[in-house]
């Protein structure tokens, strides 16, 4: 009786549903963003919880409507919003000619940020640790057909 033996190839495929992240070169060449205006800013220092309370009032609503909407609403991550909501217009409207009038909310999400990490002094020697929550804010507009 021999014995054989044969090393069975392993494969790994990475099963990933996310696109491939593309340079500014890429994006570029292929023409991806044309039809958008988009603002975002990172390291914002409002909890991402918070965020998505008002990003979720104005997610598919006109700009008009969103930037009112933003405009009466009681809390803190509004002021931040509605230069977000602004600047992203002004990249719709400058950058790639698209009707102001016509403009509403697509995309707009809160991906949690980096957490700075600081310490409370308690009595007798002891401390807490405090976590102090940041998020990364997106706003895209395109134009409604």
């Amino acid at each position: 009786m021999e014995k054989t033996t044969e090393k069975k190839e392993k494969t790994f495929t990475r099963k990933c549903n996310k696109a491939p992240r593309l340079t500014k070169k890429q994006r570029k060449e292929l023409g991806v963003g044309k039809d958008q205006g988009r603002a975002s800013v990172d390291n914002v220092s409002i909890p991402s919880s918070k965020a998505k309370l008002v990003a979720d009032l104005i997610r598919g609503k006109d700009y008009e409507t969103a930037l009112a909407i933003v405009k009466h609403t009681p809390n803190i991550v509004t002021e931040t919003l509605e230069k977000l909501l602004i600047s992203a217009r002004a990249n719709a409207v400058n950058n790639n000619n698209l009707d102001e009038s016509k403009l509403y909310v697509t995309e707009i999400y809160a991906n949690q940020g980096t957490t700075l990490k600081r310490i409370k002094a308690l009595s007798r020697g002891s401390a807490a640790r405090i976590k102090k929550r940041t998020c990364h804010l997106t706003v895209v507009l395109k134009e409604r057909v």
